[in-house]
């Protein structure tokens, strides 16, 4: 009986240290496994994807007269979102063009002003010329004259006649000059005019191009393709410009990781990734880092820490590193989406 209870008792003398032996066996490996992966591995699970999120929001205020999406809807870059009512800025449209067309009217009219201006110019020109060729005949006439007076060839009345026609030539001319001065003004005057109806006409061109760029404001069309989000309109609302109307979330993803700053001194552009998404831990996929960050996450804070003041205690600080996605299960890929929380493996050698 006694030797019947005795041999139980030194099996489990036995199987003890084996068992022991065993754990230590398998913890070492396993601590070994762990030690050299982290020689040649970063990690952190202080990451989480993210994306463009895109705000929609209207150039020009009004009543909403038509909403083309919903919530999560897919759309392509391109489609129309929503349409405003534009019966107000048609009719601004309608006014501008009407103003264009009455300022290019302005323009005919002075540009026939200047025509009459450049034919009262040639003839004022021409009457100098006609005044110029009886006033060098006059003197002419007077000078023979004079000269015949002087020998007493001719009576005093003769040579009364020449003087007051040289008179009248010169008093002529004179008045033909002030003519002239007159109509060139004039002249001038009309140029400035169309200089001064083309500038209206470019104003008014310019008000209408502003007029028609505001009415394609009230279509407002996608400007990348993805997911409709947030939106908190609805169709007869008035809407001001600028108020967001939803989001749109694209399809470019990629993941952010803090890595405390004792890691990023073996990261490179370049390394090899392996990503682990917390809703599909099972489906790791491989990424690749593309570049840093330029300043650590503690500089973009609202009240970034100053070091110079009060008692300083160091805290490690955590660089971001941008990562993309390059492969893995297309199904989980399809199923990503920005704020996911993700874990990731950087291998450095």
């Amino acid at each position: 009986m006694e030797a019947a209870e005795a041999k139980p008792k030194r099996s489990r003398k036995i199987i003890f240290p084996i068992i022991m032996g065993v754990i230590l066996v398998v913890g070492g490996i396993f601590g070994y496994n762990k030690w050299n992966y982290a020689q040649h591995h970063e990690s952190t699970d202080d990451a989480q994807l993210t994306g463009n999120i895109n705000p929609i929001s209207p150039r020009v205020s009004g009543y909403i007269k038509d909403l083309r999406v919903d919530d999560y809807q897919q759309i392509k870059k391109g489609d129309t979102m929503v349409i405003l009512d534009d019966r107000d800025l048609k009719i601004k449209v309608d006014q501008a063009q009407s103003a264009l067309d009455n300022a290019k009217a302005a323009i005919a009219v002075t540009q026939a002003n200047v025509g009459a201006s450049q034919s009262g110019f040639e003839t004022a020109t021409d009457a100098i010329k006609a005044a110029q060729v009886r006033l060098d005949q006059a003197q002419t006439d007077f000078d023979r004259i004079s000269s015949l007076y002087n020998d007493k060839a001719i009576t005093k009345r003769d040579y009364d006649n020449a003087k007051s026609a040289l008179d009248a030539a010169k008093t002529d001319l004179q008045s033909q000059k002030s003519k002239y001065t007159t109509v060139q003004k004039n002249y001038d005057a009309s140029n400035e005019s169309v200089k001064v109806a083309q500038s209206t006409v470019a104003q008014r061109q310019a008000d209408l191009d502003y007029a028609k760029l505001q009415l394609s404001y009230c279509y407002i069309l996608a400007p990348v393709s993805g997911t409709v989000s947030q939106k908190n309109v609805q169709p007869g609302q008035l809407v001001q410009i600028g108020q967001p109307l939803f989001s749109i979330v694209d399809t470019s993803i990629w993941i952010v990781a803090n890595f405390k700053e004792t890691q990023v001194g073996d990261i490179k552009i370049g390394q090899d990734v392996e990503v682990n998404v917390d809703a599909f831990g099972s489906k790791p996929l491989n990424g690749k880092v593309v570049d840093f960050s330029a300043a650590t996450g503690a500089k973009f804070a609202l009240l970034p820490p100053d070091n110079a003041t009060g008692n300083f205690v160091k805290i490690v600080q955590r660089v971001p590193v941008k990562i993309v996605v390059t492969g893995g299960d297309k199904e989980v890929i399809k199923a990503l989406r920005p704020g996911m929380s993700v874990s990731v493996d950087v291998k450095t050698k």
